[in-house]
C-alpha cells in the first residue's frame, strides 16, 4: 500500500459530525478516516443486508428437495399427489415474491 503522505482538513458542525458518525456505523464502520477516505474517492458505501437473498437459497432447498422426493416417488411407480403439487406451487411463490421483492431493492439502490 501508497505510504499517505498529504493530509486534508475538513471543518464540519456539530450535526454534520453526527450525520457522518450515523452514516458510519451503518455502514459498519470504526474509523472516521477510513470512512471519509473512501466517501472521497468512491463516492459511496453499500452495506448489503443479505437475509433475503439467504432465505431464497433457504426457501429453494426446501422446494428441491421436496421435487426430489417427488421424482424419486413416481420413478418408483408411485404416485404424486395433488396436494402435493399445490404445496410445491406455494413454496414456489413464496420464492418468487422474496425473489422480486430483493431485486427491487437493489434496483432502488443509487
Amino acid at each position: 500500500m501508497e505510504k499517505r503522505t498529504n493530509r486534508l482538513y475538513l471543518w464540519v458542525s456539530d450535526e454534520e459530525q453526527e450525520q457522518i458518525r450515523r452514516k458510519m456505523r451503518q455502514c459498519k464502520m470504526d474509523s472516521v478516516a477510513g470512512y471519509l477516505r473512501k466517501m472521497a474517492i468512491d463516492g459511496y458505501v453499500i452495506n448489503l443486508d443479505t437475509s433475503d437473498i439467504k432465505e431464497v437459497v433457504r426457501l429453494l432447498r426446501i422446494c428441491s428437495n421436496n421435487l426430489n422426493q417427488y421424482a424419486r416417488r413416481a420413478n418408483e411407480g408411485g404416485s404424486i399427489y395433488q396436494g402435493e403439487i399445490r404445496d410445491l406451487q406455494v413454496q414456489l411463490e413464496k420464492i418468487w415474491q422474496t425473489a422480486s421483492g430483493t431485486m427491487e431493492a437493489l434496483a432502488a439502490i443509487t
